[in-house]
């Protein structure tokens, strides 16, 4: 079985919905296109546009479970926003917090921190890892969190951004700084990416119905997913193969 790319995604405001893309053309040192630009502060946060900053600095499903169920469609600076408790918003996120602010207010518990601004940093995406990165995710070893699971689970839980199928459960955990060519790209995988409770919430209702961080630790771990730096740039798409290099 050939090893192949099955899906595309995007979230172009991190923890606040998810796109799907059928191609994109990959930059080196940069994130996926689209990916992570902006970020929410709470009121707490002490992040701002200067630089990249640890995710503890900004809203996200781990505290706000709701969030999950977001969608999302970028296309010219706008996104639009859906979700099943919320009517749809279309707006800038460098000009249009407020509007943003008033629309995800119903959905932030009580004990969480407010969300309070958007905020980008030229150049980068705010993914987790201090490095700009791409998420490679097996469907083999997330059908074996399934299985361990006893339930079926959404790839959505997992927020990644390159899906592939056809390699045996965690063979991506092998790849640790080996290089993987995609399309006309070229990725070097830097590290493992271990998971919280954002896995909990269910990407249709936002409601907390499972538990893959309890499934991960038979394995002895809360990783899943690798994060890769692009190394080479060029167009990837659905179907292409994926070589180890």
């Amino acid at each position: 079985m050939t090893t192949a790319v099955t899906g595309l995604w995007r979230h172009p405001i991190k923890s606040h919905g998810r796109e799907r893309l059928d191609t994109v053309s990959l930059t080196a040192g940069q994130t996926l296109p689209g990916d992570r630009v902006w970020a929410v502060t709470h009121e707490h946060s002490k992040a701002d546009t200067s630089a990249w900053a640890p995710c503890v600095n900004f809203t996200r499903v781990a505290k706000v479970p709701a969030l999950m169920a977001i969608t999302a469609r970028m296309q010219d600076g706008r996104v639009r926003l859906r979700h099943p408790d919320r009517p749809d918003l279309e707006f800038d996120p460098d000009t249009e917090t407020g509007v943003f602010l008033d629309w995800v207010a119903p959905l932030m518990p009580g004990d969480s921190a407010a969300s309070a601004g958007i905020v980008r940093v030229p150049g980068r995406g705010m993914t987790d890892s201090a490095f700009p990165s791409v998420t490679l995710c097996n469907l083999a070893s997330h059908r074996a969190v399934e299985r361990q699971s006893g339930q079926e689970l959404s790839i959505h839980r997992w927020r990644g951004n390159i899906w592939f199928d056809g390699l045996p459960e965690w063979e991506e955990f092998d790849w640790l700084d080996r290089e993987v060519g995609i399309g006309q790209a070229v990725l070097c995988v830097r590290e493992r990416a271990t998971r919280c409770l954002a896995t909990t919430a269910n990407p249709e209702t936002g409601e907390r119905d499972a538990d893959p961080l309890g499934a991960l630790a038979h394995w002895g771990h809360h990783d899943f997913s690798v994060r890769a730096e692009v190394v080479r740039g060029g167009k990837i798409a659905v179907g292409d193969a994926i070589r180890l290099l």
